[in-house]
């Protein structure tokens, strides 16, 4: 039976009262960070050697583009209404959060062990094969870049049988306490230069988005017309705090190598996420009714049913054909970013990593799939809690200076030591109990 086969089989028996839109958002969300990632990558093959650049940096006229393609919002507001969903399966069925989280963990991390694992191979290759540091970190750390999501998602998800209770109980007050600490967060950091506490926005500012898919399961958001001026509001504020304030204009990436506005994130980002999420969720109705239908409905599921992998391996699969080109003498890496010819061109670059990517993906999607044994031992709350915050610190450690050379010796081996580690002491290894 084919891929395309089965998902119109599960497509068929999703249940009556199931939210489709949620997932199509997510794959959809997905789907935009991915080619938004292949788009900014300016490469260009001249003499002999190869230039890497930022489009946003060569062309800032294109940084308006981020505001369309920082869709991360989005996938953290998705998380929070399938978080809401889960917890709330999971207190009818009597499951208690030890074993829910590590069914959660379990999708989440598999995945990502599966590609941490082959970059390190990699690296021990390349390192073997006399590559400079220098080369194996510029490639680890370009493919890497995804990790960072779920370095602080995975957290997110520790936290939200914590963040739902405040939700329940206190409703959007506990939305507006994380929004206002994230506000204050980034008075510190441009009002009393104090940028070390910007770093803990990774977590106010996705708690305060992620707060919002509470919002929605739960039917707090009104209805489109009150959502469309959400929206408004949202990017009126967006527009000040850009045009007014100190925030760089560039949603997506740094172009200000000194300012950020989502490394660390900045209140910004929840401006953007309101703007978007009113827009969205004011459409919901016609959108299910969309969905209702076999093929775009099949479709969502297949997208979903491999989520994950897509997203981990779409920079990694980048990396490997442009190191393919660069060894064919910089076949199709002539075209000066920018240019005309190169705005032409991307249409086929993006089919090009698509179809290199699809089937990595169906090689490796299996391990996302892959639940835990029903008779599988289910750690401590505490071991899992620990290890996941050894295993994020690792993952945070990796996708910020890669493999290869870093500030300190031996970085990378500590690093991917804390996942193994972090992952083994969750329970997420074979053998491990």
């Amino acid at each position: 039976m084919s891929i395309w086969s089965q998902a119109k089989d599960l497509a068929a028996q999703t249940p009556s009262d199931r939210n489709r839109y949620v997932d199509f958002l997510r794959a959809v969300s997905i789907l935009v960070v991915i080619t938004g990632h292949w788009l900014i990558a300016a490469l260009y093959y001249q003499d002999g050697s190869l230039t890497i650049g930022k489009l946003l940096e060569l062309q800032p006229n294109t940084q308006w583009l981020t505001w369309l393609f920082q869709v991360m919002p989005i996938f953290f507001i998705v998380g929070g209404y399938a978080n809401a969903v889960s917890l709330e399966s999971a207190r009818r069925r009597e499951i208690g959060y030890a074993s829910w989280l590590a069914a959660r963990l379990n999708r989440l991390v598999t995945p990502l062990l599966v590609l941490l694992l082959g970059w390190a191979l990699l690296a021990a290759i390349l390192y073997f094969s006399g590559a400079s540091g220098d080369v194996t970190r510029l490639a680890s750390r370009a493919a890497l870049i995804p990790t960072w999501f779920l370095a602080i998602y995975i957290m997110v998800v520790v936290l939200a049988p914590v963040t739902y209770i405040a939700w329940r109980r206190w409703g959007f007050a506990s939305f507006w306490a994380l929004a206002a600490v994230g506000a204050l967060v980034d008075i510190a950091f441009f009002a009393a230069d104090l940028q070390w506490m910007g770093w803990s926005n990774y977590f106010w500012i996705w708690l305060s988005v992620h707060h919002l898919g509470y919002a929605w399961r739960d039917g707090r958001m009104g209805s489109p017309a009150r959502l469309l001026t959400y929206s408004a509001l949202g990017l009126l504020a967006l527009v000040l705090l850009v045009f007014k304030g100190p925030y760089p204009f560039a949603m997506v990436g740094s172009p200000d190598e000194g300012l950020s506005n989502s490394r660390p994130p900045k209140i910004t980002l929840l401006m953007l996420g309101i703007s978007q999420f009113g827009l969205l969720l004011a459409i919901e109705g016609p959108m299910r009714r969309m969905l209702s239908g076999i093929r775009m409905w099949a479709a969502t599921v297949l997208i979903n049913s491999m989520i994950m992998t897509l997203y981990l391996w779409h920079l990694t699969v980048m990396v490997i054909i442009v190191a393919l080109a660069y060894l064919a003498g910089g076949v199709g890496l002539g075209v000066e970013p920018g240019s005309v010819d190169w705005w032409v061109t991307r249409p086929i670059w993006v089919v090009v990593l698509y179809a290199t990517l699809l089937p990595v993906t169906l090689l490796f999607s299996p391990f996302e799939r892959r639940s835990r044994a029903t008779d599988a031992a289910v750690p401590a709350a505490a071991r899992l809690v620990c290890g996941a915050a050894l295993l994020c610190l690792g993952v945070a450690l990796l996708a910020r200076f890669g493999f290869g050379s870093a500030p300190l010796p031996k970085l990378d081996i500590a690093a991917f030591l804390m996942v193994v580690t972090g992952a083994a002491i969750s329970g997420l290894l074979p053998g491990f109990k």
